[in-house]
């Protein structure tokens, strides 16, 4: 796990009053899950909805929202925080992070450029679990 990119993700995308707490979270292997289930059900307060994009339905292809991401900025590798052990806290290949966290039904952020692009999707909860590109227009 990378400590700097998850900080950088974490003061980028978060709510300001649970980033400390949140990076507390993600820094304890005791503690990581509890960070991801801020993902789950109350993602609309955990994350900052002003740089919330839902991307619209149908939208389950891995690939076509890797280049969704990359008509974005998006380079070829990126960094997972994942309910997903096989990509949480690594950088890899941002295909491979899509064909692992999309569809999951479980919470994910893929890290695209730390402090201005991410992928996220929610807890499924109904069919197809809500999915958002986070960007900070600045």
């Amino acid at each position: 796990m990378d400590k700097e990119i998850e900080k950088i993700i974490v003061k980028s995308f978060f709510t300001k009053r649970l980033q400390d707490r949140v990076l507390f979270e993600l820094s304890s292997s005791k503690k990581r899950k509890d960070a991801l289930s801020r993902l789950c059900h109350t993602y609309r307060t955990t994350l900052r909805e002003d740089y919330m994009i839902e991307i619209p339905k149908p939208n389950s292809n891995p690939i076509e929202i890797a280049n969704l991401l990359k008509q974005n900025g998006a380079g070829d590798s990126c960094y997972a925080i994942s309910w997903d052990d096989e990509i949480d806290g690594k950088e890899l290949p941002l295909l491979t992070a899509f064909e692992n966290a999309v569809g999951m039904g479980m919470p994910s952020i893929i890290s695209c450029i730390p402090n201005k692009l991410a992928y996220f999707e929610a807890e499924q909860e109904v069919l197809p679990s809500p999915r958002f590109i986070l960007k900070r227009k600045e």
